[in-house]
């Protein structure tokens, strides 16, 4: 027997009651399953072991005493980029080279000896002559550094007297008085109180002078050899002939037969002597 269309309304009416009443009671159910509890009182916080040093057991030191491997490595890279700047300023590189190169000009050569040599003969010169004042900044500053018995500002204050006393040795007091001059400051109670920035390009501008003084000893005798090659070409009617081509070898001569590098050397070197 097929049920009438009201009876089967009310069969699924019944089906949704009974299934959202199920639901209810599961609901019920899991709620006071996840009733809340009372709070448990918080606890104290554990102390954490502390060592003699009162680090708490942590250490964030990098080297200890000793600086670290970055820290001079950094202090390496910026040495190293301000070392051309050092090495003309505050060394003999300066005069050194300006009067080898002077020579080759009053030899009347352009390209012989090349660059590079001249700037590698002038670099081992002022190695020779600096060695010295590197050994006792070396000695009193760097070392002491490295091994951590003094800071960078204490090092620097205290490496910086050998080259000061270099520097000084080796300028001239006019060129001292000017550069304090132009500064605009006081002048100092002694030499050795006199700042770097105003010791340095006094220092620069008298090695360029000793430089260009001894340029001109070194030009003079050529100078005389070009006059007398030149007087004995008009002489002779050989106008056409330039005299810097004839008198190229005897220059030459001369400089090898006075050996000319060895007493440019000793020049140089020896303006050093008792200054480091």
């Amino acid at each position: 027997m097929t049920p009438s269309p009201h009876a089967a309304r009310w069969a699924a009416r019944a089906g949704v009651v009974l299934t959202g009443g199920a639901t209810l009671l599961a609901l019920a159910a899991t709620a006071a399953l996840a009733a809340p509890v009372d709070p448990t009182d918080p606890t104290a916080p554990v102390s954490p072991v502390v060592d003699g040093a009162g680090t708490g057991g942590l250490d964030i030191s990098i080297g200890g005493d000793n600086p670290s491997s970055a820290i001079t490595l950094i202090l390496a890279i910026t040495v190293l980029s301000v070392a051309p700047s050092l090495l003309l300023l505050v060394t003999s590189f300066t005069k050194i080279a300006v009067v080898l190169s002077l020579t080759r000009n009053a030899l009347g050569l352009q390209s012989a000896p090349p660059n590079q040599v001249l700037t590698g003969l002038a670099f081992f010169l002022t190695l020779f002559v600096m060695g010295p004042v590197i050994s006792d900044i070396n000695e009193i500053a760097v070392q002491p550094y490295l091994d951590g018995q003094l800071s960078v500002g204490q090092a620097y204050d205290t490496g910086v007297e050998p080259l000061k006393d270099f520097l000084l040795a080796n300028t001239r007091s006019d060129e001292l008085k000017l550069m304090v001059g132009l500064s605009g400051e006081e002048a100092p109670a002694d030499p050795q109180s006199t700042t770097m920035l105003t010791l340095v390009p006094a220092f620069v501008l008298s090695e360029l002078k000793s430089a260009f003084i001894i340029g001109l000893v070194v030009f003079i005798p050529f100078l005389v050899l070009d006059m007398l090659v030149s007087a004995a070409l008009m002489a002779m009617g050989m106008m056409m002939v330039p005299p810097v081509i004839v008198s190229l070898p005897f220059k030459l001569l001369l400089f090898v037969v006075v050996d000319g590098w060895a007493l440019i050397t000793t020049a140089l070197v020896g303006s050093y002597s008792g200054s480091g």
